[in-house]
């Protein structure tokens, strides 16, 4: 659940520096991330989007200012209750040594605790996971022979199985095709309408814009712009920030779409 404003998390005057570097990776940002909806955090390569999705989970601790959760200091939840709220997809994670259907029921580990075998209803959210996420027929696989994209439907399908309130994704999309990328932004928008909160990193402008509530726009670690995406892709906006000239169109729901130009235009 969220807080009694419907928001899940708030940030106040958070910045961040990774260590040796000579600036801030997240650099004075406030902002609320609402409940019930679906937000896309953008930005160019080093704007600061994974470092502020890190800050989201807890698993970095700001320098400066605070970050909360449903209306309680991030560093004051348990990892376990935090767990039964969050379903995680990071990047970058380490291969363990397991089965696919292994991998996705460490989803429900924040509910068995470690010693509580799987009940009826574990079973049941580990297969609805799987189906979801077209994993099944892998089950049995180790996910080391995986397809890059595989593995990242795995990664989600695991999410899935903790049954969270809100998912929290790292570049969900990546090494995905087309018809894949495109059924996980479908699957995202579904799981909103169900009353999923979803907030994901994506470097993908056009499927965030037509599929997310609500855009968060970073530059250099900055908070450049926050809200529908209509008011923050402008033309303006994209030229500066990505230091490429693009023109805005509009699709057939309305969302923008931007569309890179030639340099000389």
């Amino acid at each position: 659940m969220s807080d009694s404003s419907g928001v899940l998390w708030r940030l106040e005057g958070v910045s961040f520096r990774h260590p040796s570097a000579d600036f801030n990776a997240v650099d004075d940002v406030s902002l609320s991330i609402n409940a019930g909806r679906m937000t896309a955090l953008l930005g160019p390569n080093g704007a600061g989007k994974s470092t502020l999705f890190q800050l989201l989970l807890g698993t970095l601790t700001p320098l400066r200012g605070t970050v909360t959760f449903e209306g309680r200091l991030l560093h004051d939840w348990p990892r376990r209750d935090l767990a039964l709220e969050i379903g995680a997809v990071p990047q970058g994670e380490a291969e363990p040594l397991f089965s696919v259907r292994e991998i996705v029921a460490m989803g429900r580990y924040p509910r068995l605790g470690p010693w509580r075998r799987e009940q009826p209803e574990d079973v049941a959210a580990i297969a609805a996971a799987m189906q979801r996420c077209e994993v099944e027929h892998l089950s049995h696989r180790w996910l080391s022979t995986l397809s890059g994209g595989e593995r990242q439907r795995v990664r989600l399908a695991r999410a899935l199985a903790q049954e969270p309130s809100v998912l929290a994704l790292d570049e969900p999309t990546t090494f995905l095709d087309i018809r894949h990328e495109m059924t996980t932004f479908e699957r995202l928008r579904r799981l909103r309408d169900e009353g999923v909160g979803v907030v994901l990193v994506t470097h993908n402008l056009n499927l965030a814009a037509r599929y997310s509530d609500e855009l968060i726009l970073l530059n250099h670690g900055r908070l450049v712009a926050h809200g529908a995406p209509a008011e923050v892709l402008t033309k303006a906006r994209v030229d500066e920030v990505y230091e490429w000239p693009v023109s805005i169109e509009r699709d057939s729901d309305g969302a923008p779409q931007v569309v890179p130009l030639s340099e000389a235009r």
